[in-house]
């Protein structure tokens, strides 16, 4: 096993260090690229990451708007100027009209604060308040206020909304920012396309140039078998028409690799007119996958395992209201407090006079013809209906990472068969190519050996992709760094 490993090991080396070559031979002005730069350029400057952060930061203002409501309320409010001069009907004794001139002056000031209940649903409140009336048309002001009141409002039988967000809002929170881990591990996922689509281009037009100057030599020697009548003209023709097909293969590789840098730089948002040229990314990577750890990774991180308990916990809130906005409405508020009124302001706050309220207010529906009973019933399906949807989707979500480990060890090993039928691939084709020179193989097994080559370097690149893609998702699924072996997390 360990020699395997090791064979694995240099066979990967050498065709990492191939590729290093050829880009050790780019210009000055080259952009060199790893994946992770790629990767991290992409969760940096990217309008995908741009967005996620957006949208945390939405989910943060609505958390603190959740939590305004628990917290005492003071608010001032009233009227300053009220004044006013017009004329007003007055109803008469013998039930005549008289339009009276009225010119005065009636402003009002109140200062109160509430707390909300969230056990009990209900409203403490204070309030402090001075009214004054000024009638120009006699030359008298009278002032009215209330020094001090308190009092508790208590909803009766009714749906305590408190009560409930205090249990959903957190999830709903904690969801949004394991939400944001997401979908930065899903632009990591995007940059690693675009990097892949990229290498790929560039894989095709070194390839098709390699191909391209092979060919122009072989036509050379060609061209001097022919004189000395080694070979006849039509394979002469062959030649021609696959160096035709060379130079196209590299005008289409060109163009389709600069379709793909436009769209690595439009994504990154990296900026610059310098060229790019990518790193070939590592064969492996040192970490140990097991699909039970994973998944107790994926129940402690991902937001859709706090989804599952808040659509649970919204369902049995919907049902809790349909009980409760049954018709019947009451609220009971008591207030105790002290009012006066005076000719003069310092009169209002001395020695003021009692002032107590009780009051019940109730609404009784006498027949709604089965409209609560319909309402409940509905909320109670919708909850059963939800509790199989979470059901159904925590199968499909422990499916999705089992699955993903498995597809991970596989790619793994496609890396490496791909490297070993690259590696056979290439040696056939310089075998190949020599024995042509030779004249002891013909042009079209020649031509066979070339496809050959060609498609066992994009194979090679491809299962690379396949590789990484894997790596990226399993991270996007568990939302854990096996590298590092820690949660993965962002300021």
């Amino acid at each position: 096993m360990n020699h395997q490993h090791l064979k694995t090991g240099l066979l990967c080396l050498v065709l990492q260090t191939a590729f290093l070559v050829v880009f050790a031979q780019q210009p000055a002005d080259t952009l060199i690229l790893s994946l992770q730069q790629v990767v991290a350029m992409a969760k940096e400057r990217s309008i995908a990451a741009k967005q996620a952060s957006t949208v945390r930061e939405t989910k943060y203002w609505e958390w603190r708007t959740y939590r305004s409501n628990y917290q005492p309320q003071l608010s001032l409010s009233g009227t300053l100027p009220g004044y006013s001069k017009t004329f007003a009907q007055v109803l008469q004794p013998d039930g005549t009209i008289l339009f009276q001139p009225i010119h005065n002056n009636n402003s009002l000031l109140n200062l109160s604060f509430s707390q909300g209940i969230a056990a009990t649903g209900g409203v403490v409140f204070g309030t402090t308040q001075l009214q004054r009336f000024d009638d120009f048309d006699r030359n008298r002001t009278l002032y009215n206020g209330a020094p001090y009141a308190v009092g508790y409002s208590q909803p009766l039988w009714q749906f305590n909304s408190l009560k409930w967000d205090k249990k959903i809002e957190p999830l709903k929170f904690n969801e949004s920012k394991q939400a944001y881990i997401e979908d930065l591990e899903e632009v990591a996922i995007r940059a690693s396309n675009s990097f892949f689509d990229l290498l790929l281009a560039q894989v095709n037009l070194q390839t098709a140039e390699t191909n391209l100057g092979n060919t122009e030599k072989i036509i050379t020697i060609a061209n001097e078998k022919l004189e000395l009548g080694k070979i006849s003209k039509n394979e002469i023709l062959q030649l021609q028409l696959e160096q035709l097909k060379a130079k196209k293969a590299v005008g289409t590789a060109r163009r389709d690799m600069q379709i793909a840098a436009l769209n690595l730089r439009a994504f990154t948002g990296l900026q610059g007119a310098e060229k790019i040229a990518l790193s070939l990314p590592a064969a492996s990577i040192g970490i140990t996958v097991a699909s039970d750890k994973v998944l107790a990774e994926a129940y402690a991180n991902r937001s859709d395992a706090i989804a599952f308990v808040r659509r649970l916990a919204e369902a049995r809130r919907a049902v809790a209201k349909a009980k409760a906005d049954n018709g019947l409405n009451a609220a009971l508020t008591a207030r105790l407090g002290f009012s006066k009124s005076a000719a003069r302001f310092s009169k209002v706050y001395q020695n003021p006079q009692d002032q107590q309220l009780v009051q019940l207010d109730f609404t009784i529906p006498i027949l709604d013809w089965g409209r609560s009973k319909s309402r409940t019933k509905t909320a109670v399906a919708n909850q059963q209906l939800t509790e199989y949807a979470v059901e159904q989707d925590k199968q499909v979500f422990i499916q999705q990472v089992v699955t993903q480990v498995t597809l991970f060890d596989m790619m793994r090993d496609q890396v490496v068969l791909a490297a070993s039928a690259d590696s056979i691939a290439g040696e056939k084709y310089q075998i190949a190519k020599d024995r042509y020179v030779l004249g002891n193989l013909s042009i079209t097994d020649l031509g066979i050996a070339i496809q050959e080559n060609d498609q066992a370097k994009r194979d090679y690149v491809l299962s690379l992709r396949d590789f990484w893609g894997a790596y990226y998702q399993l991270r996007y699924l568990s939302l854990y760094d096996f590298e590092q072996e820690q949660k993965i997390s962002y300021k």
